[in-house]
């Protein structure tokens, strides 16, 4: 249970980080929008690299998700339910990671802002 109460505890902390990464995925936004009407350079750089920041953070947040489900996967006294419940956590995370490298590569490569970048 101690165990359980630590895990929700950090969970509370993640949450206020996404609070963060929401602030600034808006203040990112308005640095989009202000590139395309104006063209300015400063605001596309600054975008692309506020959004470069923002994966970076989610990444560590999904590897936290993730040696989470490794671990719990690796724990040998469950029943099949539980078994079958972690594996589906498992690949669930794992996708989530992988979308993280994929956009955080996406915003590397993209210099003509030409991908729309989803924070889903």
């Amino acid at each position: 249970m101690e165990e359980r109460l630590q895990k929700i505890e950090i969970e509370n902390f993640i949450w206020i980080i996404y609070l963060f990464i929401i602030g600034f995925a808006f203040y990112s936004n308005s640095l989009e929008k202000d590139y395309f009407l104006t063209k300015n350079e400063n605001s596309k750089q600054r975008y692309r690299m506020i959004n470069a920041c923002i994966f970076l953070v989610l990444i560590f947040v999904y590897s936290y998700f993730e040696k989470d489900a490794i671990t719990s996967l690796q724990e040998q006294d469950k029943n099949n339910k539980k078994r079958n419940l972690d594996i589906l956590s498992f690949i669930a995370t794992s996708a989530v990671l992988l979308s993280g490298f994929l956009f955080l590569y996406i915003i590397l490569v993209d210099n003509d802002l030409e991908e729309e970048i989803a924070f889903n």
